[in-house]
């Protein structure tokens, strides 16, 4: 069964961290990570760096640092709810 990407990890869309930014990204193959975010995003602060910015898509970067965050479509109206994936994590290629 292919699609939500919690099938085989376990992870939902009430997650935390990097197992958050994992489901949001691999989420039906893909299809929502670079979806927008309503409302023209959510302002943030990167939890790596501290700088100011504003999660536009369901997985996004900071612009300072590179940071990865990650909102689920469900818990999208409320910036508390951005996950930040690690200091050192990368996206896969």
């Amino acid at each position: 069964m292919s699609g939500c990407g919690s099938c085989s990890s376990g992870a939902g869309p009430f997650s935390e961290g990097k197992e958050l930014v994992e489901f949001v990204y691999s989420a039906h193959d893909g299809a929502i990570k670079d979806m927008p975010v309503p409302d023209g995003g959510l302002e943030t602060k990167c939890r790596g760096c501290g700088e100011p910015f504003t999660l536009k898509t369901f997985v996004g970067k900071c612009p300072g640092c590179g940071g990865v965050h990650a909102v689920s479509p469900p818990r999208s109206d409320d910036q508390a709810n951005i996950q930040f994936a690690g200091k050192y994590y990368k996206l896969p290629v």
